[in-house]
């Protein structure tokens, strides 16, 4: 069965606010658990890389990213033509690369100490993006 696009358009912007909200969540979840992991492991602990935890990191990036992808779907926005969508895929792959190498591929303690801060204010300049829709996030009310 075909169902014309705007019909379905229709019925996915019925779920619009529990699709918000599931992101929502996830964004802090994500967040959160980076947060924690990052603090285990520079505290000297094993289980911020324990399968049981990083399972749990990927379950909540994928609703993340799948909430995304049906938000922009929803108010009909897209990354590379809007200018703040665009800023936030770049600054999550930023986000995505100095998070591996905080927790994986940093051979000396400091650069993955510096690593991680760096991929927790790349979150954070996320979120502002998010929430100012402008590519420069919070330094867009600075520069006005």
């Amino acid at each position: 069965m075909n169902v014309p696009v705007y019909v379905a358009h229709m019925v996915m912007i019925e779920f619009y606010p529990e699709i918000w909200l599931t992101h929502i969540a996830a964004i802090a979840a994500s967040g959160a658990l980076f947060f924690l992991r990052g603090l285990g492991l520079f505290a000297g602990h094993r289980w911020p890389r324990r399968w049981p935890v990083r399972m749990t990191a990927y379950t909540i990036d994928t609703a993340l990213l799948t909430t995304a992808l049906m938000l922009t779907t929803v108010v009909q926005q897209y990354p590379f033509v809007h200018g703040w969508l665009t800023a936030k895929v770049v600054l999550l792959v930023i986000y995505i690369v100095l998070g591996y190498v905080a927790y994986w591929r940093a051979p000396v303690r400091s650069v993955r100490l510096a690593c991680w801060i760096a991929a927790l204010g790349v979150y954070g300049f996320i979120v502002s993006v998010a929430l100012a829709r402008h590519p420069l996030g919070f330094v867009a009310s600075i520069v006005d």
